[in-house]
């Protein structure tokens, strides 16, 4: 059958009624809607719902919906039985549907039908059957978690189980939505945040701490029952305790917008764990809150705010505006693709389909200006009136997308880049998607830092002694400055990080060879075969102390290069205590003991020793300034001695030439001068401090490293040495520059000027 024939049968098929499944298909009577009462005028601004109470005295709230294209929107309210009033918006502003409904007051549960064209041949998606959650909603209630094994076929705009699969999505499916979908909430609070005191921590200072609300919480031994896995457990003095301890300056949260559980993931009786699977911008996930969800939420969510500001800790969101939880033309309709298909979503030349540039089935249309609006709206709301102070953006760059390709002029970028309130934040990118041409790591304009893969790579390679040469790696220690030191960017510009989220953790970094991701039921086709990492000689777990007690070495190797390394470092919980998730290196969909942290590691000496080393560097590097300079080094000598700001020596204690960067190498040493950082301090005097010597070591057996004489230094002290499990023994053991040391097999020594 030809396109414009099955767009021809289908329209007839629809025309007899015969289409609308829900009725003739399975034999049920749709109930009579109920009636509907039109709304006063109201305002078409803010968009949203709005409680206030008006001049008149009159309390209510403002419903305003952005609906381009359609023919009707009607605002369904539903009481605590769940029953359905509907009112009208008659007012029409400017494609914005609106109005005023006296006697709504905080705590009421909403949603939208939107009426219109179904033609998904020209990318009209409008469905009146089909309840719709507000984009600006700014609490969620009805939406459990994973209640369902599949989502219910009533949650589709199209008839999911169509014989002919192939035009499936272009028959309308006539039954209800509203029983199984999530309600707006209205919430009115009018927190003027005026005891609240944000850290404001320079970039060049920050210790990153990439964390998940539930899992961080979740088996905290510390924290009540009831409050873990929530903003409250965050919130909780256990803690926030450890968090200083560690030393962090910022939690970046993984996704606390609200977000919906894919069909095939219910299916095989899994979740959506990480929660990149946005469907509400405005409103923090209900299922983070033990107060409730009919609005407690937004307040337990603030108080998590000021609890970890209060503590000196920054807060961060990992925010997901490149893509939606409805998917592809064969997803579930919730939100956008009801009110709007063409005008959120890009499609294709065919507007059945849907451009993807994310890998989820479709992506937001961000130059069209009422996205671009929602997108910004949301991200000055969280700023304004949620307390937070910066947000790390997935899949950046199709947000960069133009048309097609990405452009650093683009209108997401312009706009962030003048917007009086966004400039001010932390802007962190993934900067890249899975397009042609989307990976743009280096790319992005000033203000924005980025994650850097490139510094991951090369640091897994080191440490497996897989690197052809040392070249990248001396890139990475000092700060990227190949990639970053152009348009007044600064080291800080690269978010330094060796693990996160998706991938392994540290500790199965040095355990597994292979991804073991079986659990997930895709027959270990998904997550990454690129792990760059190295087992220590067997696979997994293993009671072989030799190899467990190299594996903790090779962690305190990676966490050390880390937190010595120019840049803005960034941790996932559970690292620094030897978190494992059993080899998954795509726990994406692990609500379980895999992801979450298990805090009784820390009763373990090894552990709690790594955690001690961990701290201990992090306190290092705060009270060093050398070790995170806002701006690049120069290589160039600083005095007539011919000392220089940054300095790299092989094992012979000879400055490197150019045939020695080209050379195999699996001995580094770096030194670094704390004499004339560039800067003043904030009273403008010169900024000096210790110099020091890193010497990094991968090779399987140990080696004779001299140290640099002068006018290096005369006597160097050791500060850290990673072959040591414990630290103790380690810092007021000096050494007289000149002489050789033996750098034990596999270890990191960190070495102060002394002299």
């Amino acid at each position: 059958m030809s396109s414009a024939a099955e767009q021809e049968a289908v329209a007839g098929h629809q025309a007899t009624g015969n289409g609308r499944q829900a009725a003739a298909a399975n034999g049920v009577r749709r109930p009579a809607p109920p009636p509907v009462v039109p709304a006063w005028p109201g305002a078409a601004t803010p968009l949203g719902a709005r409680f206030r109470v008006g001049p008149d005295g009159v309390a209510g709230t403002n419903f305003a919906l952005w609906a381009g294209g359609a023919e009707g929107v009607e605002l369904c309210l539903f009481d605590e039985a769940g029953k359905e009033s509907r009112v009208r918006l008659s007012e029409l502003t400017h494609e914005i549907w609106h109005g005023f409904v006296p006697g709504v007051l905080p705590g009421q549960r909403y949603g939208y039908r939107v009426h219109g064209r179904w033609d998904p041949w020209t990318g009209a998606r409008w469905n009146p059957a089909k309840l719709l959650l507000d984009p600006y909603a700014r609490a969620v209630d009805g939406a459990k978690g994973n209640d369902y094994r599949q989502l219910p076929p009533e949650v589709y705009g199209h008839v999911r189980d169509w014989p002919q699969q192939h035009i499936a999505d272009t028959v309308r499916d006539d039954r209800d939505s509203a029983p199984y979908v999530p309600k707006g909430v209205v919430v009115h609070d009018d927190d003027d945040w005026a005891d609240d005191r944000r850290p404001k921590t320079p970039w060049a200072d920050s210790v990153i701490y990439e964390v998940h609300v539930k899992g961080f919480t979740e088996l905290h031994p510390g924290i009540p029952q009831e409050l873990r896995g929530t903003y409250a457990g965050l919130a909780h003095p256990a803690a926030i305790e450890h968090l200083v301890k560690l030393g962090v300056t910022a939690v970046e949260l993984l996704p606390v917008h609200q977000f919906a559980h894919e069909d095939h993931l219910l299916r095989r009786g899994l979740g959506n764990y990480w929660g990149y699977n946005s469907i509400g911008y405005f409103a923090p996930h209900a299922s983070y809150a033990a107060s409730g969800t009919r609005g407690q939420q937004v307040g337990e969510f603030k108080r998590m705010v000021r609890a970890l500001h209060a503590a000196g800790i920054e807060v961060i969101l990992d925010v997901v505006y490149n893509h939606t939880a409805e998917a592809g033309e064969l997803g579930p309709t919730l939100s956008l693709k009801g009110i709007d298909n063409r005008g959120y979503y890009r499609l294709q030349d065919d507007p059945r389909r849907y451009a993807d540039y994310t890998g989820c089935g479709n992506t937001l249309h961000v130059v069209q200006p009422h996205v671009l609006r929602l997108i910004t709206d949301s991200l000055r709301y969280w700023v304004t009136e949620m307390g937070v102070d910066g947000f790390r953006f997935d899949l950046a760059a199709a947000l960069a997308r133009s048309m097609h390709d990405v452009d650093m002029l683009s209108p997401f970028l312009a706009v962030i880049a003048q917007d009086p309130v966004l400039r001010r934040v932390k802007l962190i990118a993934e900067p890249w998607d899975v397009g042609s041409g989307g990976y743009q790591v280096g790319a992005f304009p000033p203000l924005w830092t980025e994650w850097n893969d490139r510094y991951r790579n090369a640091v897994r390679d080191f440490w497996r002694h897989a690197l052809p040469d040392v070249r990248e790696m001396g890139y990475r220690l000092s700060g990227s400055s190949d990639l970053y030191a152009w348009g007044g960017r600064r080291p800080y510009a690269s978010v330094n990080f060796i693990t996160a989220h998706d991938g392994f953790t540290l500790r199965d970094l040095v355990s597994y060879e292979r991804k073991h991701n079986e659990t997930n039921g895709e027959g270990n086709r998904d997550g990454t075969n690129d792990n760059r990492s190295w087992n220590c000689g067997t696979e997994g777990e293993t009671d072989d102390e030799e190899i467990r007690a190299l594996r903790r070495r090779q962690l305190r190797n990676l966490l050390t290069t880390l937190l010595l390394s120019t840049g803005v470092p960034m941790l996932v919980a559970g690292d620094e205590l030897g978190r494992t998730q059993r080899g998954n290196n795509n726990a994406y969909c692990q609500d379980n003991e895999i992801s979450w942290v298990d805090w009784g590691l820390l009763e373990d000496p090894g552990w709690h020793a790594l955690f001690e080393l961990t701290s201990r560097l992090i306190e290092l590097r705060h009270r060093h300034p050398v070790l995170r300079r806002r701006a690049f080094f120069s290589g160039r000598a600083q005095t007539a001695d011919g000392l220089r700001d940054l300095a790299w020596f092989t094992s012979r204690g000879t400055e490197m030439t150019e045939q020695d960067w080209y050379a195999p190498a699996a001995t580094l040493g770096m030194y670094l001068s704390g004499r004339d950082i560039p800067g003043r301090d904030e009273r403008g005097e010169q900024i000096l401090d210790d110099s020091f010597l890193a010497v990094l070591h991968a090779g399987e057996g140990p080696v004779r490293f001299e140290l640099p004489g002068p006018p290096w230094a005369e006597r160097y002290e050791v500060v850290v040495d990673t072959s040591l499990e414990e630290q103790g023994e380690a810092p007021g053991v000096e050494h007289r520059a000149g002489m050789e040391i033996t750098v034990p097999a596999r270890a990191v020594l960190l070495l102060r000027v002394a002299g």
